[in-house]
């Protein structure tokens, strides 16, 4: 009796709109999956609201005010007039900690289109190409991936520190550091995204659309960019992503060792220079762009936990 129950509840007929509805876009089916990722909504609002600070606080204070210096308002605590507090020669923490996130954000953003270009480039031609191009291209990744990123960010800043002038962009003055440092990391952090794309080239190539492509006469570049690339977009959108949370850490660690943006340009990793002898005296100079370095680099790498999950193929998640 029971199981003619169960079987009747089974093939009982369903909904019209059920049986009508139209199968989910690539798109869709990526969101749902998505938006169960909890902390990656999170990390996108968090982000969300880091853009707004950083960019929309522009209309409350002016880049000179985060720049003005007055000596006799050093090392003042949080205060009505200047909630983050000052730093050693007066500076407002709150101004500076908006033109910094500009820079900040700036950086991680630009250095990781030029990683990803960079790489793209690379692991494509060498997983496309195969044979000598492979080997050729895979050992000089190899080799630039055995350097420690850091001990050469801090050579080549060194050696380009003061070197490249001045840059002006839409009335706004950048110290000339910014342009140098974005240019290093961008160049010292594509190997990974290039063996994850040659990966993805080496596998894609042989598929059966590729082969048929091949056989029409379709030329190498249409091939590469407009067939096997796209097919492999996916996991270069979850490198690109947590290569932003790399690329603003790699900056606040040499510009905390004196060698990254220079002032008067503020960034939040530069304003960690020096603070640590405020550890106990002065802890707002350290704790406001600390917490916001935290904040942008949790959030970054939870957006990239979630994509992942929503862009893996043979995750069953709905």
């Amino acid at each position: 009796m029971s199981q003619t129950l169960s079987l009747s509840r089974k093939d009982a007929p369903r909904p019209l709109d059920e049986l009508e509805a139209p199968p989910l876009t690539l798109g869709e089916l990526t969101w749902r999956r998505f938006r169960r990722h909890k902390l990656a909504l999170a990390g996108i609002l968090v982000l969300f609201l880091l853009f707004i600070y950083s960019f929309g606080g522009a209309f409350l204070y002016t880049e000179a005010y985060s720049n003005f210096t007055e000596t006799a308002l050093r090392l003042q605590s949080p205060s009505a007039a200047h909630p983050f507090g000052t730093d050693t020669i007066g500076r407002d923490i709150l101004a500076r900690t908006i033109y910094g996130g500009q820079i900040s954000l700036m950086i991680g953003l630009t250095a990781v289109v030029l990683e990803t270009i960079v790489g793209i480039l690379i692991g494509a031609a060498a997983g496309y190409y195969g044979g000598r191009h492979d080997s050729l291209l895979m050992r000089f990744t190899e080799a630039v991936f055995t350097i420690p990123q850091i001990f050469l960010l801090l050579v080549m800043a060194k050696f380009f520190s003061g070197r490249v002038p001045n840059i002006t962009v839409s009335g706004r003055t950048f110290s000339g550091s910014v342009v140098v440092i974005i240019v290093i990391i961008g160049l010292t952090s594509w190997p990974y995204l290039a063996r994850i794309v040659r990966a993805e080239f080496l596998s894609i190539k042989e598929n059966e659309f590729i082969l048929a492509a091949r056989a029409t006469g379709t030329g190498s570049r249409q091939i590469i960019f407009g067939h096997i690339l796209p097919n492999s977009v996916a996991p270069i959108v979850v490198c690109a992503t947590l290569g932003v949370a790399n690329a603003i850490l790699s900056e606040a660690y040499i510009s905390f060792l004196g060698l990254g943006v220079q002032p008067p340009t503020a960034t939040w990793g530069n304003m960690l220079e020096g603070a640590y002898n405020y550890i106990a005296t002065a802890p707002w100079l350290w704790v406001f762009p600390g917490t916001l370095i935290v904040l942008t680099v949790l959030s970054t790498n939870f957006v990239g936990d979630g994509l992942r999950d929503a862009l893996d193929p043979r995750s069953r998640t709905m």
